[in-house]
């Protein structure tokens, strides 16, 4: 009996020795190969690695002018293992920081949730962008300050105060920016908004780094290894853009005081030469340590200066609308451009519906429907397409190829245009329809569509993209804002030509009818012009007052710029379309205003819309 205890004695002993052994192995395996905190440690005190920031790549315009820039910034940082008998109150009153803030800093950087990858023995960020005079008084003070760092970088600078919304902002990095991209690391900078986002890694660079040696002090004796192991900072790519500087100056000044959007496009690159998004700000307002409160700030205000209308702001296009339809019933065989006249009696009136008009002469064809934008003749188009028993089996199969002729034109879906946040529009299809309508509807039922109201819904740059469309005879080149990336071919999506399922010679009768209304249609006001301007004009409806539009493109032959114009509660297309859209070509084409158009430019850009209590 004693032999059996002292046998099971020795066997617990034996079990509890080999689970001590096991656990300091798994333990040292867990330090010494799958934590590196002993490595870090180790390093820290024999090498300082100092991180080189590359310089941003340098942003001009189409014709070589600077928008955007680099300037020294210095940014203070903190080794936590390293920092001894530290004054906290001289070092707040050498930083122009309270203690309050100073602890506050100090307990973000602990805490793991706010700075992943946190390690007291590397730097962290403690104080970004001290300016030059600051960062005077610290440096004769630095010695002082056991554990802190001055890290020198560049911070962007804003040329002019226009293309906020294209040129974006730069700020520090977020938690899922660190976890998405290893390139960074607490307290690094990335393009936030505009093509700062689209570009980051054209524009970041690559980063250096430099191994200082340190002494059992911790004193810096110098590079290790003379400096093989560094790695030199390589630049970023400067971009050059397709916006013409300018001309988004005048774009913006005409658009003070009111909320809407311009957007420029040269039609045979698809190069977006002004992107306008009113109210708007200055870009130099989301620089530096004050860029927190000024977006905070902008967040907040009822206009949305925040927001790139011209991308992001959804409309119902109006009477620029008709042209998609005249392109989509005559290729169609839904009419013939000179042999088919609708009745427009002030409007379109069949079977107790009314969709009313404005006076013109009746019946007419395509070209002057164009010019005098009929919407009477468009609604009967709309509604023979949709009731055509011999063509389409359906309604729903007409619906259906309704819509694929609008998609392929370029709505209802994001452009693909290379700035972050695009939306699609709305294009309506027969499943809508079903599913608004329980399956009981017919053309009649959604006849405004045909006049770009009711569901259909684009945005400034997909009717900008229409005009383009027009200009070139039935093809666009997807809208882009970065003409050149310094040694890089742009995206074939930016080149390659994308054909609409419009007949070429449907395009030629729309374009007879633009250039008509330019001369004595609703868009007369640009008759006085040289360079042969081709327009239509817009009127949408709204809650509120009607929304101004425009859209067109000059010259009418071998164009060089197709515009979109869209004021909200502007009121009439020839109230603010026009006018706006004229001042933008001429601008473009001759290279400057004329004395004459200078002074309806200053007229427009004084001009405020009272916008009130109406709904935005």
């Amino acid at each position: 009996m004693k032999d059996y205890e002292l046998g099971n004695r020795r066997l617990v002993i034996a079990g509890v020795a080999i689970l001590i052994v096991v656990i300091y192995t798994i333990r040292l395996f867990t330090l010494q190969i799958t934590s590196d905190d002993y490595k870090k440690s180790a390093d820290s005190n024999a090498f300082l690695k100092k991180i080189d920031y590359p310089a941003r790549g340098v942003i001009t315009d189409r014709n070589g002018e600077l928008m955007v820039y680099n300037q020294p910034a210095y940014d203070i940082m903190v080794v936590m293992n390293e920092v001894q008998g530290l004054d906290t109150l001289e070092l707040c009153e050498t930083l122009n920081i309270t203690k309050e803030d100073f602890d506050r800093r100090m307990a973000t950087i602990k805490d793991r949730n706010k700075n992943p990858g946190y390690s007291r023995f590397t730097q962290q960020m403690f104080l970004p962008q001290l300016s030059d005079k600051d960062y005077s008084v610290f440096q004769e003070k630095l010695f002082r300050f056991s554990g802190f760092y001055v890290q020198r970088r560049t911070i962007r600078q804003y040329a002019y105060p226009y293309a906020a919304h294209v040129l974006g902002d730069v700020a520090e990095v977020s938690p899922a920016d660190i976890e998405a991209d290893d390139y960074y690391i607490p307290g690094d900078y990335i393009g936030k908004l505009g093509v700062e986002r689209s570009y980051e890694k054209q524009l970041r660079g690559e980063k250096g780094i430099q191994i200082l040696l340190r002494d059992a002090h911790g004193r810096i004796k110098g590079r290790y290894q003379n400096g093989a192991l560094d790695r030199r900072p390589v630049a970023g790519k400067n971009l050059t853009l397709a916006i013409d500087l300018q001309l988004q100056a005048l774009g913006e000044r005409l658009m003070e005081g009111k909320i809407g959007s311009i957007v420029a496009i040269e039609p045979s690159t698809g190069e977006v030469l002004c992107m306008v998004s009113s109210p708007s700000y200055d870009p130099r307002m989301m620089v530096g340590r004050e860029r927190s409160k000024n977006h905070h700030l902008l967040s907040q205000d009822a206009w949305k200066p925040l927001l790139n209308r011209s991308i992001m702001g959804q409309y119902p296009p109006g009477s620029t609308f008709k042209t998609t339809q005249g392109l989509t019933f005559m290729t169609e065989g839904i009419l013939h451009p000179t042999q088919t006249a609708y009745p427009c009696s002030r409007g379109f009136n069949f079977k107790g519906l009314h969709v009313g008009c404005h006076g013109h002469a009746a019946p007419l064809s395509l070209v002057p429907a164009l010019s005098t934008s009929c919407n009477g003749y468009f609604c009967w188009g709309l509604y023979y397409m949709l009731g055509n028993r011999q063509k389409y089996k359906t309604v729903q199969e007409a619906m259906n190829r309704w819509r694929d002729y609008l998609v392929s034109m370029g709505f209802g879906y994001p452009t693909g245009i290379d700035l972050p946040g695009e939306k699609r529009g709305l294009i309506p299809n027969a499943q809508f329809y079903d599913k608004a309508y329980k399956g009981s509807w017919s053309g009649l039922t959604i006849i405004s569509i045909a006049i770009g109201q009711g569901e259909v819904n684009a945005t400034p740059l997909q009717i900008a993209n229409l005009g383009a469309t027009i200009a070139n005879r039935g093809y666009f080149i997807t809208p882009h804002v970065v003409k050149d990336v310094q040694g890089d071919k742009l995206d074939s999506l930016y080149i390659k030509r994308r054909y609409t399922m419009a007949s070429h010679e449907a395009y030629d009768y729309v374009v007879k009818g633009m250039r008509a209304s330019a001369m004595g249609g609703t868009c007369k006001a640009l008759a006085h012009y040289d360079f042969q301007p081709c327009g239509k004009t817009g009127t949408a409806q709204n809650r509120g007052h009607d929304h101004s539009v425009f859209m067109g493109f000059a010259p009418m032959d071998n164009p060089k710029i197709a515009v979109a114009v869209y004021v909200e509660n502007g009121g009439w297309g020839a109230t603010y379309g026009v006018p706006i859209g004229g001042l933008i070509m001429e601008q473009y084409i001759n290279g400057k205003l004329s004395d004459s158009s200078m002074g309806r430019a200053s007229e427009i850009q004084h001009r405020r819309i009272n916008y009130g209590n109406v709904e935005r």
